[in-house]
């Protein structure tokens, strides 16, 4: 039987303290704190909370003041990874087919990406949308809407470039749609772990004129 001296065993703890800290702080470096690893552990807002204060930069650089905007008029509020995601692209440009029928119920659309404002002009120009769309280059408001996760290694390139280099954390938002009241409520919201699947411009205009009364 092998006897640790009270000197071995005061060494050992020190090397497994020193251990433990050296993994924990690896590991924060890799994932920021309160930020999933994973896109099916996130904890999105819920329909009846009301939305957190934002601001965010419009494809100007401009400050947009996303709360002022939405007590405005009910608001369709749409988070998407970035214009270099052909699924993104595909809703945008299926949501700027049926904007005129939403602007005329009463509706504004604005949609949040990760992009730099350089690259939602680019998103802007080759989508040839009419409505706008803001830069969440550092995830604050992801985060806020809770569906911000890690990003995937593939990405770790990507994204710090994309975000005009503000997305040093390398995350993602989950792609949602969010219905919002003029009181800044969520009244109904779509929300899907699987980036390839996203609400259909179909289904998203019988929402839209199934709740408008409620906003």
């Amino acid at each position: 039987m092998k006897i640790i001296s009270r000197k071995n065993l005061k060494i050992s703890l020190a090397f497994l303290l020193l251990f433990s800290v050296f993994i924990s702080n690896s590991l924060s470096a890799q994932i920021p704190a309160n930020i999933p690893a994973q896109p099916q552990d996130i904890s999105p807002l819920l329909i009846g909370e009301n939305i957190p204060v934002i601001k965010l930069s419009d494809a100007m650089g401009k400050i947009f003041d996303l709360n002022a905007a939405i007590s405005q008029k009910p608001t369709i509020l749409i988070f998407y990874r970035g214009g270099w995601c052909p699924y993104c692209n595909k809703q945008l440009s299926g949501i700027q087919e049926i904007e005129p029928e939403l602007k005329k119920m009463g509706y504004q659309i604005i949609a949040i990406s990760t992009d730099s404002p350089d690259n939602l002009r680019s998103s802007t120009e080759k989508n040839k949308l009419e409505y706008m769309l803001l830069s969440d280059a550092d995830l604050n408001a992801s985060k806020q809407f809770g569906l911000a996760y890690k990003a995937p290694a593939a990405y770790d390139k990507l994204l710090p470039t994309s975000s005009g280099g503000k997305n040093l954390d390398k995350l993602l938002p989950v792609p949602a749609v969010f219905f919002i009241s003029k009181k800044g409520n969520i009244r109904f919201e779509y929300i899907d772990v699987d980036f390839k699947q996203r609400i259909s411009a179909d289904l998203l205009r019988s929402v839209a004129q199934t709740i408008f009364n409620e906003l």
